[in-house]
């Protein structure tokens, strides 16, 4: 369970997930933001995050990836995630599916509970469009 919660001097957090075993096991909150952002890259209309378009991105730290967020509180992840979709695609499938691909993945790789997948759509890539 992800209840201590640690900063490292680089300003990442850390989270123990698990102090029963053999020891510790902890995870980096860019650990669950990357993950987060690798299984955006695998839904079908995602094109790329889309940094430096909202307030989001001024509370994103430099290390970390651009156009997302991720608060662990108490074992539960709420994930903030600024997109840019491919043209031709619908807004709402592609996003309920991001939402579900992200709070999947997560669970699945950290057993932590996600909460919210707040998905913002900041734009549409129409360079590719003949």
């Amino acid at each position: 369970m992800a209840s201590k919660t640690n900063t490292q001097e680089n300003g990442s957090r850390v989270f123990t997930l698990d102090s029963k075993s053999m020891g510790e096991v902890k995870i980096a909150d860019d650990v669950v933001a990357s993950i987060a952002v690798l299984a955006a890259r695998e839904v079908e209309g995602f094109d790329d995050m889309a940094a430096n378009t909202t307030r989001l991105m001024n509370a994103v730290k430099a290390n970390k990836p651009k156009g997302i967020r991720v608060d662990v509180v108490n074992n539960m992840v709420r994930v903030d995630l600024v997109a840019r979709l491919k043209y031709g695609y619908n807004v709402r499938e592609t996003s309920a599916k991001l939402q579900e691909k992200i709070k999947s993945a997560i669970e699945n790789m950290t057993g932590l509970d996600v909460t919210h997948v707040n998905i913002r759509i900041a734009g549409v890539n129409t360079e590719d469009r003949a």
